[in-house]
């Protein structure tokens, strides 16, 4: 489980590391799944290549629009590389929004009653 904090309508950045232990490139293709994935994003795209023996990084964002705690999948479906498969991975992703920040602050005057 990958976890965003963060303030409402504010954006979270977090980075899922993968490593390849193989001697073969893999190739992932990235998707994003469930109730909320809408507010979850891909920014660097949803092609994953990790060399042999090597790692790498996948930047995944998240922009809260609510109060409720946000849920998706990332799933990563591997693709075949010179007659290699890696694993299928999936990653739940959830978020949770700790404090609000006022937008502005509106004076205003009225009566509160009037005949």
């Amino acid at each position: 489980t990958i976890e965003f904090t963060c303030a409402l309508h504010a954006t979270v950045v977090k980075q899922v590391c993968l490593k390849n232990p193989s001697s073969k490139t893999l190739m992932y293709n990235a998707i994003l799944v469930g109730r909320d994935a809408d507010d979850f994003s891909l920014p660097k795209g949803n092609t994953v290549t990790i060399a042999p023996k090597r790692q790498t990084s996948i930047t995944v964002e998240f922009t809260s629009r609510f109060l409720r705690p946000a849920e998706a999948v990332l799933l990563l479906v591997s693709k075949t590389v010179g007659g290699i498969n890696g694993a299928t991975l999936t990653f739940s992703l959830k978020s949770e929004v700790k404090h609000i920040e006022p937008a502005d602050i509106l004076k205003c005057k009225s009566p509160c009653y009037e005949l």
